[in-house]
């Protein structure tokens, strides 16, 4: 059997201007990255105006498992398989970090085949995003310390700095540290520390971005810390904001690749989902939706993740309504949630089906909650038996949900096309979308309304330094902003052990942050870590080159 990247190697991509052209795009739109990508001038979207949004299909899972849930996967092949119905098709999705690239998880570009293409180049550096939001976001950090020991004409409070630097690898030994070491001309001591890349504001303001004015405007916002009156200080402050925007001049551009089958994919922008907003950038979508009559994007983790942050921030920031909700899950997951074994996923187990179904119907719940409609993709696997997926139809009737079994992985867009054809049935309708609570609401309660309709939870328990966090925030007039909470994407919970639909809990929340350039406020709650750290057995473990410097190992 091959593997993902032998697969990708194994592809005859077309020429990029070749997949630009089929959704109306010249060759003057385009920055060429090789033959196989290029990026697509922000004038495209003025150009625009008068043609008709695209109908988008949001695709999230139910809570991850190690069995494995495949969005990435699927959503790639129901951009596949609209187009094989026929239809006018984009896909809008994010780019992958390297941290989980060399971590545990490996590459994250679809995969079988329903992948996006240049495998290894999109896993690898693409066309340099990642890189150029690093820089900025430490070129913000060393302005910082410079005024600092500079003489600090901002009057700087340094216990009060939030603002730490970023690199896009899981580097545990770097999450607290000390910087300053080293006598007078090294800089003022003081801890600090390294967040991964993916979970950096800039990240998250350059996806939230709507221009590079809008970009530069949310870069000034940005809150480093206080000063020593409790006065917010930002980069506008320290005159870094336009330094930034300069060096992500290019990393703005949306990113155009292709499927294995052709299909035009936007591929712009990375925050992860459990810590950050999880979605695709603003800009990417809005091209795809102005140049394409369908647009298949997706949201990190599950709904109570990467959708909740979907429907409720960047829905907001951008005025998209999507048109159809899929959630994608696998039996083996559901098995999981039933409480059996990784070892044991293989024998038959209806039952356990059954049982995990709970996990399931929170998550189409969820997107209720919106006022969308769920469509149900189970990613087939080859252990997939008659009795359980008859149980899950038997589950899915009950719901009143509609389902379809999805074989993208193994047969690309043709095995989406029953999946496809209850999508575009959904599409028909006018969208009844709206966000989940108004931002108009103190932080509490939008904290506590997202835990108890996504999570299930009974409400939120806020820990005294949290608290004293939320009221200076709101007394600095950033109250009404939305909220993104940061936790673990392995339960519905903030507790990482509680699998399947959990009852009778409250989040614990412990620490409160604005993110003012993103435009919403950072809710940690449980012990999540916004630097992961790599496993026993890394995956980069396991990668490699040949001499003729075909990759290897990358999934």
């Amino acid at each position: 059997m091959l593997t993902d990247v032998e697969i990708a190697q194994q592809a005859q991509p077309k020429h990029i201007r070749d997949i630009a052209a089929e959704i109306g795009l010249t060759e003057d739109d385009l920055v060429f990255y090789g033959k196989d990508k290029a990026k697509v001038s922000l004038d495209v979207l003025n150009h625009k105006t008068d043609r008709p949004e695209g109908k988008l299909i949001i695709v999230t899972a139910i809570t991850p498992t190690p069995a494995g849930e495949g969005k990435t996967t699927t959503g790639v092949g129901l951009g596949d398989a609209i187009r094989k119905l026929g239809k006018s098709t984009c896909i809008a999705i994010r780019e992958p970090s390297l941290g989980p690239c060399f971590g545990i998880k490996g590459g994250a570009a679809g995969g079988g085949y329903a992948q996006v293409i240049p495998m290894a180049d999109i896993n690898l550096h693409f066309t340099g995003d990642f890189h150029a939001i690093t820089t900025a976001h430490n070129l913000l950090s060393a302005m910082l310390d410079n005024h600092i020991h500079q003489g600090n004409e901002l009057n700087i409070d340094v216990h009060s700095i939030t603002w730490k630097r970023v690199m896009d690898m899981n580097e545990r030994a770097l999450r607290d540290i000390v910087i300053g070491l080293g006598g007078k001309t090294n800089g003022i001591p003081r801890e600090s520390g390294f967040d991964i890349t993916t979970a950096s504001e800039i990240m998250a303001l350059l996806c939230l971005s709507n221009d590079r004015a809008d970009l530069e405007r949310r870069l000034a916002n940005i809150v480093v810390g206080l000063n020593k009156s409790g006065q917010p200080v930002t980069a506008k402050d320290l005159s870094a904001s336009g330094a930034m925007a300069v060096v992500l001049k290019d990393a703005i551009i949306p990113n155009l690749v292709q499927t294995l089958e052709g299909t035009p994919a936007f591929v712009h922008g990375g925050p992860f989902g459990n810590i950050a907003h999880g979605c695709n950038s603003i800009i990417a979508t809005k091209m795809a939706m102005k140049l394409a009559d369908y647009v298949v994007t997706e949201a990190g983790f599950g709904s109570d993740l990467g959708a909740e942050k979907f429907f409720n921030i960047k829905c907001r920031a951008a005025g998209l309504k999507p048109a159809a909700a899929v959630v994608v899950a696998t039996i083996r997951a559901l098995k999981m949630h039933g409480g059996v074994a990784l070892a044991d996923l293989a024998l038959n187990n209806p039952e356990a089906v059954v049982k995990g179904i709970a996990n399931l119907e929170k998550h189409c719940e969820n997107v209720r909650n919106v006022g969308l409609v769920p469509i149900v993709a189970i990613n087939k696997f080859p252990a997939d038996t008659d009795e359980e997926i008859q149980a899950l139809s038997d589950c899915c009737e009950k719901m009143e949900v509609p389902w379809a079994l999805s074989d993208v992985w193994a047969a690309g867009g043709e095995g989406g096309l029953d999946l496809a054809e209850l999508v575009l049935a959904a599409c028909e309708h006018e969208s009844q979308f709206h966000p989940a609570y108004s931002v108009d609401l103190p932080i509490k309660e939008k904290v506590e309304e997202v835990a108890r309709q996504f999570y299930g939870a009974d409400g939120a328990d806020f820990l005294p330094a949290a608290l004293t966090q939320i009221k200076k925030i709101e007394s600095l007039g950033f109250g009404n902003l939305p909220v993104c909470i940061a936790k673990t994407q392995n339960s519905l919970s903030d507790d990482p052990k509680i699998i399947g639909k959990p009852s009778g809990f409250k989040i614990t929340v412990r620490e409160a942050k604005v993110s003012a350039g993103a435009g919403f406020v950072v809710i940690y709650a449980g012990n999540i870590m916004t630097m992961p750290g790599l496993p026993k057995v890394p995956a980069a473990a396991k990668i490699g080159m040949n001499p003729d410097g075909e990759i290897y190992g990358l999934f």
